[in-house]
């Protein structure tokens, strides 16, 4: 039996690619999150450029510190790691996917009032390519998201569709443009809601979000999960240092060691740029962009 969602929410699931629930984590949590990331914003104001923790803003500067990505941030908050195992992240991923969980990674992307970056147009599983495509993306909108603050938009359906081709001249660069690959705009739904609302997207699915115009912020904490059984293909940019440290990102239920393999498309996101493990820096190897940049 399903724990948290019905019969028609994962019919939808297994349909559009994406859940919108608006108002499922309490205020409390959302307290904390906010509190958690004041506490790295003055870290940030310590620093002159990213490291293996913040990823900052092309216009940061001590002076007035940008921050736009805290990295891995349930190695670094006691209170994301603890918001990663309740109910709220991993039931409706276990109605999903299954019982038996694995984290792939986390990350807290902040679109600050006025210039938050926007991330382009592009497929999850296109930058870490396994054995099947049972792997999601829970976010969690510490900001109420609406139309003028970029919020999370995605292509409804497309996680059925191909891989598409993220590489640009032969380098990969994490990012596609939807009107050169024959997707449709008016199938581009945003997700917006008020602060506390989840979304879940399917690790397929083309999604990006523009950059934030806005006077108010637009910050989203994403877990991304996976089928226990669904393992990274060589060249794939998942952290592999052995099986036992593979089974240390164990949420819940039983590791494998059987593999389940899917007929489904696969590219491999290989040469990779000689720039920094980022999205952000990536994604600055296409010649062409979806959406404005601050200049």
């Amino acid at each position: 039996m399903a724990e948290q969602l019905s019969t028609a929410q994962i019919a939808q699931y297994d349909e559009n690619g994406y859940l919108l629930f608006k108002r499922q984590i309490p205020e409390e949590w959302l307290a904390k999150l906010r509190a958690e990331i004041s506490r790295f914003e003055l870290e940030a104001a310590m620093l002159e450029q990213s490291n293996d923790r913040l990823d900052l803003e092309d216009s940061h500067t001590p002076e007035d510190p940008r921050l736009r990505r805290l990295k891995l941030p349930h190695t670094i908050s006691d209170v994301v790691a603890e918001l990663m195992t309740s109910d709220h992240v991993l039931g409706p991923a276990r109605d999903l996917i299954g019982p038996n969980l694995r984290l792939h990674s986390t990350k807290l992307n902040m679109k600050s009032a006025g210039y938050g970056t926007a991330v382009e147009w592009h497929q999850d599983y296109t930058f870490y390519p396994h054995t099947n495509d049972d792997i999601l993306a829970i976010g969690v909108c510490i900001d109420d998201m609406a139309e003028e603050n970029g919020p999370l938009m995605v292509y409804l359906g497309s996680h059925k569709g191909p891989v598409f081709d993220h590489h640009v001249g032969g380098i990969f660069a994490g990012a596609m443009l939807p009107n050169e690959n024959g997707l449709n705009p008016a199938n581009a739904v945003k997700l917006m809601g008020p602060a506390g609302s989840v979304s879940i997207h399917h690790g397929r699915i083309v999604h990006g979000s523009a950059l934030n115009g806005s006077d108010h912020a637009r910050r989203i904490l994403f877990f991304e999960l996976m089928a226990a059984d669904a393992f990274p293909i060589m060249g794939s940019m998942t952290r592999w240092e052995g099986i036992k440290d593979y089974d240390t990102r164990m949420l819940c239920g039983q590791s494998t060691l059987n593999p389940r393999l899917k007929d489904i498309p696969v590219r491999i996101p290989q040469p990779q740029p000689d720039v920094p493990i980022s999205i952000y820096e990536i994604q600055k190897g296409m010649k062409k962009r979806a959406f404005d940049t601050i200049t």
